[in-house]
């Protein structure tokens, strides 16, 4: 796997121009499936990189994009046929900031359609494979983001998690991924899901290279009302002294998952002080964060009627029949599950027992997790329960929502969380969770980052 140490030690010895070729040459000739496009001026960028006229914290750097974030000029689909020829007429937030630091885009990434899944099938471009294993999902939704980085096909990416969209796939492709603070990076320009539940983050190799990807998204823009306007510096980390270390007993995982998780806390051990900690309202979050995430979603997709956004049908009906034929040709069985799901918990009658419960549970699992983290300096906990899934193997879709039973609660309390790989077992990548108060990102990166140091000697 590249990291951005790497490619500037490539880059004394080669022109970008050529380097970013091969990397394009190398994407459309892969089996990974991790992109749906690819930037065809990526080149000219590396050239204007190459000729001087780039400059900043990753100029001169591949960076793929996940294609649920708007890049102006550039197909931006969310895995959708509702959205398979859509072209953004402006950039993201993030995808300024990029830009503004020298960046080079170089793709934009496979995903389940409108971010709704767990292994990256759902797309409408294809399943994505796990670079350790063809026969395997890479994790979902931003599996395209992840696996680009273990398949060497990027140096660093970025993905969104709702639910665990990043921290699953990075814990499947053996890469690091970072659900930061609510708040702290702008979602102006990603493509809504659930608003109050995804945030966009990095993806990298290392943790270093992830502190530097999220020192450039993070920060002030007024035109996300949610964001916080607080900025990161990767130049925080630091060491983190003896901390106290809480291991969530409600979040664990089969036999090949809880072995490499609990010799990796040994390894801890060495230097915290571990306990483990009991968040009873967990037990209640899978399915509350579903009635919310489904809730949301059949309120932001209904704006895809064929009319102001989305797939044009070339047939005259009248209005009901065409919304209709648009929204049943263009999304995809996953995606009109959620929504109808989310129709009903709305629906009057049904609102008290659905969505408001749903909330309510919510306000549980943000006060567990303020009273643990008043105790403890950081949680960690295994990321997924399984190793990476067979393709085709979950086709039931409980059984796909009940593999996000660790990573949801994270989303209904805003919290910052990083996945991390540690040990392997049977060829494939296990990933740990760890979870730190509200914008506490570089105590997290750096506990990573001695964790990393520690597993690597």
């Amino acid at each position: 796997m590249i990291s951005i140490s790497d490619w500037k030690e490539r880059l004394e010895e080669s022109k970008a121009e050529d380097l970013v070729a091969e990397l394009i040459e190398r994407i459309k000739k892969s089996d990974l499936n991790a992109f749906i496009s690819v930037n065809e001026k990526a080149v000219d960028d590396a050239r204007r990189f190459d000729e001087g006229k780039l400059s900043g914290k990753l100029a001169g750097i591949p960076v793929a994009v996940k294609d649920n974030i708007s890049t102006k000029g550039m197909l931006t689909t969310c895995a959708s046929k509702i959205l398979h020829n859509y072209i953004p007429p402006y950039d993201a937030h993030v995808v300024e900031r990029l830009k503004q630091e020298g960046a080079i885009i170089i793709g934009k990434t496979n995903m389940d359609e409108f971010a709704m899944g767990t292994t990256t099938e759902t797309s409408y471009f294809g399943v994505v494979k796990n670079p350790f294993d063809k026969s395997r999902v890479a994790g979902g939704s931003s599996g395209g983001s992840a696996a680009c980085l273990a398949g060497d096909e990027s140096v660093v990416s970025l993905g969104s998690d709702t639910g665990g969209s990043i921290r699953c796939p990075a814990s499947f492709c053996g890469v690091y991924g970072l659900k930061p603070t609510y708040g702290l990076v702008s979602r102006y320009g990603l493509i809504p899901y659930a608003n109050s539940l995804e945030q966009i983050g990095p993806f990298a190799t290392c943790v270093e290279d992830l502190a530097i990807l999220l020192e450039v998204i993070a920060g002030k823009d007024e035109r996300d009302s949610t964001n916080s306007g607080k900025d990161f510096n990767s130049r925080d980390l630091r060491d983190v002294g003896r901390l106290k270390i809480g291991v969530i007993r409600e979040m664990s995982g089969n036999e090949d998952v809880m072995s490499s998780f609990n010799e990796a806390l040994e390894v801890v051990k060495k230097h915290h002080e571990v306990e483990e900690v009991s968040l009873r309202s967990l037990k209640y979050a899978l399915p509350a964060y579903y009635i919310i995430a489904m809730s949301e979603a059949s309120s932001n997709l209904a704006r895809y009627d064929g009319v102001r956004y989305g797939l044009a049908l070339d047939r005259l009906s009248n209005w009901n029949d065409y919304f209709s034929e648009v929204r049943a040709e263009g999304f995809g069985d996953e995606v009109k599950r959620r929504i109808m799901l989310g129709s009903y918990a709305l629906s009057a009658g049904y609102y008290g027992k659905y969505y408001l419960k749903a909330l309510k549970v919510r306000t549980l699992v943000i006060n567990d997790f303020e009273r643990a983290l008043s105790k403890y300096d950081l949680l960690i906990a295994p990321t997924m329960p399984s190793l990476p899934f067979r393709i085709g193997e979950l086709a039931d879709p409980l059984t796909m929502y009940k593999a996000d039973v660790n990573t949801v609660p994270i989303n209904l309390s805003g919290l910052p969380s990083l996945s991390m790989p540690i040990f392997m077992r049977k060829g494939l990548p296990v990933g740990m969770q760890i979870i730190g108060n509200y914008f506490s990102e570089s105590l997290i990166l750096s506990f990573a980052k001695q964790l990393e140091n520690e597993l690597a000697a």
